[in-house]
């Protein structure tokens, strides 16, 4: 794989190690190295206040490229569930307030589909990556992945919604499924897969 000419690190705005781990593997190639916030912990990101993922994804690359001069990709996801109108949505990782953590979240999510039967559980993951190289100079990519939020959690692997979450076509869930297969169906691998392929072409 063509490395970005001159590109020996790309530092992941995040402190999710969860995340980090699986940006490392979906962008692996595109650069020679990774770091996250861990390896930088002077360095705080500002508040998601945008309208939309992009924009989130956009505000954290660009709070680390300022901060240390490095290209930056920031990341921001949710869960949109259709009985909920799209909730949690840009609220998913605070659903159940701020500093709430997966098992806190999930749970307020199960509670709101209590009465939702399985049919009317559709919901999808959506991912924003941005990798920022400079006031502006920035490459966006998007990805979806449609599911069913299943009743009672299953699996230990992956973070978030994970466990909840049964994607289209599979019989186990994000929480169940191997690395491998995640990685080649989920929403950040889209959005990587997009990002990548544009680093290598040099947009």
């Amino acid at each position: 794989m063509d490395l970005i000419v001159g590109v020996d690190l790309i530092v992941l705005a995040t402190t999710n190690q969860g995340k980090a781990k699986e940006l490392e593997r979906l962008l692996a190639g595109t650069a020679k190295r990774f770091e996250t916030l861990r390896d930088h912990p002077g360095i705080a990101l500002p508040p998601e206040r945008g309208g939309n993922y992009r924009e989130n994804a956009l505000a954290k690359a660009r709070a680390v490229n300022e901060a240390l001069g490095v290209p930056a990709v920031g990341d921001d996801s949710g869960l949109e569930v259709d009985a909920l109108g799209g909730a949690p949505g840009l609220y998913s990782a605070r659903f159940a307030g701020e500093g709430a953590g997966d098992a806190a979240n999930n749970a307020k999510l199960l509670a709101a589909l209590k009465d939702v039967p399985e049919a009317k559980r559709t919901a999808r993951f959506h991912c924003a990556l941005v990798l920022a190289r400079g006031a502006d100079d920035a490459l966006e990519a998007e990805g979806f992945c449609e599911g069913t939020i299943l009743t009672a959690p299953r699996g230990d692997h992956g973070f978030g919604y994970d466990p909840l979450f049964l994607p289209d076509g599979e019989t186990l869930t994000f929480g169940e499924l191997p690395s491998a297969r995640k990685d080649s169906i989920s929403h950040r691998a889209r959005a990587a897969a997009v990002l990548s392929r544009a680093i290598r072409h040099g947009d």
